[in-house]
């Protein structure tokens, strides 16, 4: 059996640890040729990592999603280097968390700009290729805050929000050319297993009705289900990964 992804071209920011880390990992596995980002300048360890354990292809490059022009500016290197980009992880993101009223108003532009306008500008950057290939697919990274509001969690919750309509406006508008735009929401997930102190890793599982918190390569196993060939009718959705809990009606 061929590999789910083999050979095809994704690009996934955010990719020095955590979320996006662990999506590389399991894209890799699957055979696909891996064109990473991030600001954090470690996302180079992670390339060399999965190309030492037997990747495809694993390269690196520093980006600032909020710039529109970086993104331009990586998209045309890929595509000089492979000549055509298959898959797009926007992964890249910040947590920005206040009581609305108590916010900086620099706060409130870079959480935007970072985790809303970043997904928009890696859209419309890879967005002429897959349209000139009429294939390719798009998975936003979002967050159960998109649907949930959580108090003193603003404006994270607005900017994951806007990026579950943005996936279903996207996804909508390109599904006829051939373009499938998804995006998945996670709720608690275990990517920095040292943030758990005295008990709040056992009361965040006590929430849960699986009883227990989600390890980083769930998400990116479901990010390369949406990025592969089996998911062909699954367009402009958001798949929920966070044991039950938005399904709860009070606990």
């Amino acid at each position: 059996m061929a590999a789910r992804l083999d050979n095809k071209v994704i690009l996934i920011t955010g990719a020095a640890r955590g979320i996006g880390a662990a999506t590389a990992e399991c894209v890799a596995r699957e055979g696909a040729r891996l064109c990473l980002s991030d600001v954090d300048p470690g996302g180079e360890q992670v390339a060399a990592r999965l190309t030492a354990e037997g990747a495809r292809h694993a390269e690196f490059s520093i980006l600032d999603v909020s710039e529109a022009a970086s993104w331009a500016t990586w998209v045309r290197d890929v595509l000089e280097r492979h000549g055509r980009i298959d898959g797009l992880v926007n992964n890249a993101a910040i947590q920005t968390k206040y009581v609305p009223l108590e916010m900086p108003e620099a706060s409130w532009d870079r959480c935007l700009e970072v985790n809303l306008r970043g997904a928009w500008h890696g859209s419309r950057a890879v967005l002429p290729c897959m349209l000139a290939q009429r294939a390719g697919a798009i998975v936003n990274i979002a967050s159960v805050h998109g649907h949930r509001i959580i108090p003193g969690a603003f404006p994270y919750s607005v900017s994951k929000h806007g990026l579950i309509g943005l996936t279903r406006a996207l996804g909508v508008e390109y599904a006829p050319a051939g373009v499938r735009i998804n995006a998945i929401s996670p709720g608690y997930v275990d990517t920095e297993p040292q943030s758990w102190d005295g008990g709040a890793r056992s009361a965040c599982e006590a929430l849960i009705p699986a009883r227990r918190i989600a390890e980083p390569r769930e998400i990116g196993m479901s990010a390369v289900f949406l990025l592969s060939d089996e998911a062909p009718s699954i367009i402009a959705s958001t798949l929920v990964i966070d044991g039950g809990r938005l399904a709860l009606y009070h606990e």
